[in-house]
């Protein structure tokens, strides 16, 4: 599930990592990069346990309202909706969800205020409301519903302050692993969610597509690591009227790079290259950085041809000239 782009933004910021921490060898610098993935799930299962927490709530709640001398019904039915939601009953029931939850260590226990709150936001919102109007509603419509408290949970500022307190690290990754996770529930059916469906997981090793990208990413980071020395003179010679010491690490380290994908990665066409690290400098430089970025790039690339250390294979031969301006995508 985790794209490459977002794979390349871990591989950027490891290398960032080794260098300023003086990382002795690349071996060293890949197990970082192997636990800041396999972190960014832990971040993913997190999220995906305040929809069980929700629905625990709501039956707290519940049997608090029905001890009442006079219980309010259409609060109970309301609660009801939460509770039966065969959504988030098939997917905590789950065997490996419960493992994950249990190796975790998920406790939302000190947190009931939060979840009332959630509760309230949610009973008051369009989407539920529509939802109450079903008198029998289908695995799709609970299932909808959930995806929507899902939303408004990963939008609650006391929720997501509580999951950074877990790890610093996940305050950046925070939205785009939220984003992944609500992709993964809408994929979840009838047919294939139940007691024996995988818990779903931002990066899935059993998951093929999942494997190749992260093992692209790993392999990014271990060609990189190795050849920033060879790397930097090809740099210097195309700097113009400027100190390479003024570069910025960053601007230094997306170079590098883009530079190991045009010579180690045969089926990625060179202008995908050229472009996703024009889009990571806009995330992690400066403003100027993408024009200096682009610049060296077309610079390094000629030399690099001419030295035909740029060898690509059909999928890789991409020529806007020829093709137009939509590379291939990047898979």
């Amino acid at each position: 599930m985790l794209s490459r782009h977002f794979l390349r933004a871990k591989t950027l910021q490891t290398i960032y990592a080794g260098v300023c921490n003086k990382t002795a060898s690349a071996d060293e610098l890949i197990k970082v990069f192997d636990h800041n993935v396999m972190r960014l799930n832990d971040l993913g299962l997190y999220q995906l346990s305040t929809l069980s927490q929700l629905s625990f709530t709501a039956e707290r709640i519940m049997e608090t309202e029905m001890q009442k001398f006079n219980p309010q019904e259409k609060e109970i039915n309301y609660l009801k909706r939460i509770t039966d939601n065969c959504f988030i009953s098939r997917l905590e029931s789950g065997f490996e969800f419960k493992q994950q939850m249990n190796r975790l260590n998920v406790d939302w226990s000190n947190h009931f205020d939060i979840f009332r709150k959630v509760l309230t936001q949610l009973k008051t919102s369009q989407q539920y409301l529509d939802y109450a109007d079903i008198s029998n509603p289908t695995f799709e419509d609970d299932r909808n519903l959930a995806l929507h408290a899902f939303k408004i949970m990963m939008n609650d500022n006391s929720l997501r302050s509580i999951i950074f307190e877990r790890d610093l690290l996940w305050e950046d990754d925070f939205d785009q692993v939220a984003q992944y996770v609500f992709m993964l529930l809408k994929e979840c059916t009838e047919e294939n969610t139940n007691e024996a469906s995988p818990c779903p997981q931002v990066y899935d090793s059993r998951n093929d597509k999942d494997l190749n990208d992260f093992n692209f990413a790993r392999k990014l980071t271990i060609d990189t690591y190795n050849h920033i020395d060879d790397i930097e003179p090809m740099i210097k010679k195309h700097l113009q009227n400027w100190d390479f010491d003024r570069v910025a690490l960053m601007d230094i380290l997306l170079i590098n790079m883009a530079v190991t994908e045009f010579t180690c990665c045969p089926s990625i066409p060179e202008r995908v290259t050229v472009d996703e690290y024009i889009e990571l400098s806009k995330e992690f430089s400066t403003e100027k950085s993408k024009l200096f970025i682009n610049g060296i790039l077309d610079k390094l690339l000629i030399e690099l041809r001419v030295a035909g250390k740029v060898v690509k294979n059909e999928r890789g031969m991409y020529d806007p000239a020829i093709d137009g301006d939509v590379p291939p995508e990047d898979n």
